[in-house]
């Protein structure tokens, strides 16, 4: 049997130590602070400096023009969004526009390895629109960015973080507009980076021989923290930034967090690695190898990240072993991209210690990059059964510059480094001439057609909004309760949308929206809610749309409206509908989101016209799939979410039958740290309701769980949660499941369309699952985690039936892959065992 059971302390654990160990980590990090030679930090089109919270201040745009050569003096401000200081990274809040090419230039009193971090946001401003601004961004000899826009997300900051190497006493940054356009930048660093950071080579899979990239630029696109929080600037003396890594995660339940305080962690003595390499708070946790109570099982942990295909990447990985209690007891093997990259690693031998810092550099190459995915697993030594766990600390990702001198597509900085120069004097006449006859020559070589066509480039590295819970909710009240007032534009909520709504995406004007619906046509209306009605929209380019209007007169509807965008506008994932765009003109409130042609699960149970009835296998992968899309509410963002409405009706499937967890207006933050429970009035659907919560109007992650319980029962049974018209004993699902359940006669009231596919070992996995999530108390309950184990178990079951009985008790199992078991013979260790679909 799986342990049920798991509280997830180390994470409690883990934030406190960060409060608590502050000062302490201060005192230790003076010792390994890292004082840059070259420090220049530029808060573009600012009036004043900006302080921000992990103490760094960056220079005004008065004190800072001395490095600015531009034509025109333009700059613009945030001012007019005030809601928008409380929600972003002051550096967000101004910025510097180029009409024509423009150069930084900054002093270099040591040449070596430097830090260029852009940052970009494209703010509003009634004369520039930044969102249709594209541009190109070089170095002397590097390319950074070839035309860059944000067309594609116009509404998300952006940190674009690279590593150059420099030659001489002198570093410049040139934005070129494309013709016709604009370029801008909200604030720029160029620091000094640890001599000690990068080495001049690795080794490089494949094949296994040195690559030297000293006289190569990097862009850093993946920085993670295995099982640990986000770590920001504050407790990283480099001023990085660490992401959580369960979004890469491939499966979340092969996985389970590890952590000590970061005090216990130790360097070596001989420096060959130190805080400047990564923080002890990246070395404090882990991802390692979660249990399955289940003899000779072989599995990886799997991270998948997209890359770009033309480029060889620098792999860094962090390991610290802090789940050993002796030395030499564990052997682990490390694969990228289903290479060998380290067999049976045992770091206590590396490091001569427990908790020690250990990291390791590969290079990999361009073929290896399959499908733009670049993948990194940890899995049990292939040699010794004997060792079952796996472990690792941290992961980065830097792209390394091609031979066009380019980290974005093939093309050259040295004829568009000539852009730089073109220039008019207005000395006289004559010079006049010469400029402008240059100029002509440079705009004819500008529109010619390039020599190489550029790859397709994939998602920049997003730097998360500095905002927090409370302010946003703040304004969102204010606004809820001037729905029509002053906190209304002229053109409806844009201020809301245009300080508190990054990352919602395309922004529809209300006639897209009147042509897509036909006018909001009745006939294809495909959903009705508190908030209004839904409408199947087609754009021209064929693409459907669900579009969501919103009823002005209701309460509620504002209400889940503003939920809606706080909670979407944070939140990717497969198993999450997609929110695509909005519309807030003429007074409308309108949400665009991606279309599911399957419509909602429910309907499929329940049949209709030509509607064909699910399989047992297509039930499970769907329950799967919603039980993916609400763990990763409760644990991948950065505070929990609790979604509140849990029922067959808002789980939708997609073309492909995948699912995907929907309508989050009810949807409430997670408790913090010093909470167990969040108060609120009781909001839900009756059948799926958690009775604890309706009792104490106490709210945690288990009231979610409590829901998916009775989904779960439904996917089985094919009957409705609550159904007055039969019998007493039947009206409620939940308690009427668990009375057959426990009778141990749960077959007699499955759905008769599936009851002579399902194996009786599945069934039981299945229906435990359910059972322990209908568990009166919550803390009785298992987490979304442990459920989406059992299920992944009881779809194996189901696939692969020869291998185990319901209790565990069968043919022992020979593999586990990233989504269950598999029967295949023990890989060799020159591959990599099974990887997940």
């Amino acid at each position: 049997m799986l342990e049920w059971k798991r509280v997830p302390m180390f994470i409690i654990l883990y934030i406190l130590a960060i409060t608590s160990t502050t000062s302490t980590n201060a005192i230790a990090s003076q010792n390994d602070k890292f004082v840059p030679q070259d420090n220049y930090l530029i808060s573009c089109g600012a009036s004043a400096s900006v302080q921000l919270d992990d103490g760094r201040t960056f220079r005004s745009d008065p004190e800072s023009t001395s490095f600015l050569s531009t034509p025109a003096d333009i700059k613009i401000t945030a001012n007019n969004f005030p809601t928008a200081a409380s929600l972003l990274s002051p550096l967000y809040l101004s910025a510097r526009v180029f009409s024509d090419v423009s150069t930084y230039s900054f002093f270099v009193s040591q040449p070596g390895r430097h830090w260029i971090r852009l940052y970009f946001l494209p703010i509003p401003d009634k004369q520039y629109n930044l969102t249709t601004a594209t541009f190109s961004v070089f170095t002397d000899d590097m390319v950074l960015l070839h035309d860059f826009s944000f067309i594609a997300s116009p509404l998300n900051p952006v940190l674009r973080e690279y590593i150059v190497t420099t030659q001489g006493d002198n570093l410049k940054i040139i934005f070129t507009p494309k013709k016709d356009s604009i370029a801008f930048i909200n604030a720029i660093e160029v620091v000094s980076a640890p001599a000690s950071l990068i080495p001049n080579t690795t080794n490089s899979l494949p094949p296994q021989e040195q690559f030297d990239i000293s006289n190569n630029a990097l862009q850093v696109v993946y920085r993670l923290n295995m099982g640990g929080a986000l770590v920001t600037a504050f407790n990283d003396t480099l001023g990085r930034t660490w992401l959580p890594d369960a979004p890469f995660l491939k499966l979340e339940a092969a996985a389970k967090a590890a952590w000590v305080p970061p005090r216990t962690i130790k360097y070596p003595d001989d420096k060959t690695n130190t805080p400047l390499i990564a923080p002890a708070f990246i070395y404090s946790t882990a991802q390692q190898t979660a249990s399955t109570n289940t003899s000779q099982a072989i599995f990886n942990i799997t991270w998948e990240m997209e890359a770009e295909p033309g480029f060889k990447y620098l792999i860094r990985l962090h390991f610290c072993d802090i789940i050993s209690k002796a030395l030499n007891s564990l052997y682990f093997n490390v694969y990228i991209n289903g290479m060998m990259g380290v067999p049976n690693l045992d770091l206590s031998s590396l490091t001569m210690g427990l908790a020690v810092a250990y990291y390791q550099d590969f290079t990999v190459d361009s073929s290896s990059i399959i499908n733009s995915t670049l993948m990194v697993q940890v899995g049990p030594s292939t040699t010794d059964s004997s060792y079952t766990d796996a472990i690792l600390n941290g992961l980065e990702v830097m792209k390394i510059s091609n031979q066009a001198n380019s980290l974005d597509g093939l093309f050259s900085p040295k004829s568009s480094s000539q852009l730089g120069k073109r220039t008019l004097t207005g000395v006289g006449l004559a010079l006049a001439v010469i400029a402008a006859a240059l100029g002509m020559v440079i705009c004819c070589r500008r529109n010619r057609r390039p020599e190489w066509q550029k790859t397709n480039s994939f998602h920049s590295w997003f730097l998360p909004l500095n905002s927090s819970h409370s302010s946003f909710m703040s304004s969102c009240s204010r606004l809820s309760r001037n729905r029509f007032g002053s906190t209304r534009t002229k053109s409806g909520f844009s201020s809301i949308f245009a300080s508190s709504a990054y990352g919602i995406g395309r922004y529809f004007t209300f006639a897209e929206i009147q042509k897509a619906t036909k006018n909001f046509e009745e006939k294809d209306v495909i959903g009705v809610g508190g908030f209004g009605k839904v409408y199947l929209g087609v754009l021209e380019d064929g693409t459907k749309l669900a579009i969501k209007r919103g009823n002005p007169s209701s309460d509620q509807g504002m209400n889940e409206f503003l939920t809606e965008i706080q909670m979407l506008s944070k939140l990717r994932h497969r198993h999450l509908v997609s929110l695509i765009g909005c519309c807030d003109e003429n007074n409308e409130m309108i949400l665009v989101y991606e279309f599911m042609s399957n419509g909602p699960l429910r309907d499929h149970l329940y049949g209709g016209t030509n509607l064909k009835p699910l399989s047992w296998k297509q039930r499970l992968e769907i329950s799967i799939g919603a039980a993916k899309g609400l763990h990763y509410l409760h644990t991948g963002a950065a505070q929990g979410i609790i979604h509140r409405d849990v029922k067959t009706t808002n789980i939708l499937l997609d073309e492909n039958f995948v699912a995907k967890v929907a309508d989050f207006g009810l949807s409430k933050a997670a408790p913090s740290l010093e909470q167990t429970h969040v108060s609120t009035a009781v909001k839900g659907s009756f059948g799926y309701l958690d009775p604890e919560y309706f009792r104490r109007q106490q709210l945690t992650e288990k009231s979610d769980v409590y829901s998916f319980g009775v989904v779960l029962f439904e996917v089985l049974c094919a009957r409705p949660a609550i159904n007055p018209a039969l019998p007493r004993d039947q009206v409620n699902l939940a308690e009427w499941a668990l009375t057959w359940y426990r009778k141990g006669e749960l077959n007699k009231i499955i759905d008769p369309h599936i009851a002579g596919q399902i194996r009786p070992d599945s069934l039981e996995m299945f229906a435990e699952a359910a059972e322990k999530c209908l568990a009166d108390y919550g803390v009785d309950r298992p987490s979304m985690g442990d459920v989406l184990w059992k299920l992944e178990f009881a779809l194996q079951l189901q696939e692969k039936g020869d291998i185990v009985d319901g209790t565990g008790n069968g043919i022992p199992m020979k593999s586990f892959n990233a989504s269950g078991f598999d029967d295949m013979e023990k890989p060799s260790s020159a591959m990599p065992p099974v990887q997940g679909r």
